[in-house]
């Protein structure tokens, strides 16, 4: 149940950023489409974040901290990226064009999924 609610967060995460930047692109002719793009792009970007960012993270650590904490926000703009670039290899109509807007859209999508983690409970209350 946590990793669907996960999945769902990162979704909406990542249609706001789309909505909100040019840069980036969720291609599709019905809203069908983009929904299930977005489900897939999202499967795609937790997978990078758990698999790719921990150990980019634990690499560049002392950038980190020299960076004061800085090199976060790029590494995950590379994350956005590397989920652009997988997208289009597996024909998923995701596009992010540039670091720029990929950094921004980084920026947005964590605000958001922050956002929502708080508003929404981490498990389901019982009496």
């Amino acid at each position: 149940m946590k990793l669907l609610m996960r999945l769902i967060v990162n979704a909406i995460a990542l249609a706001v950023a789309a909505w909100l930047l040019r840069g980036i692109a969720v291609n599709g002719s019905t809203t069908t489409v983009r929904v299930i793009t977005l489900v897939v792009v999202a499967t795609i970007f937790g997978l990078v974040n758990a698999v790719i960012k921990p150990l980019a993270t634990i690499l560049s650590l002392p950038f980190i901290v020299l960076t004061l904490g800085l090199l976060i926000f790029v590494i995950n703009a590379l994350m956005l990226l590397l989920t652009s670039w997988i997208s289009g290899g597996l024909n998923v109509p995701f596009v992010v064009h540039g670091f720029g807007t990929a950094l921004v859209g980084a920026l947005i999508i964590t605000v958001v999924s922050w956002l929502m983690n708080v508003i929404l409970p981490d498990k389901l209350e019982t009496n």
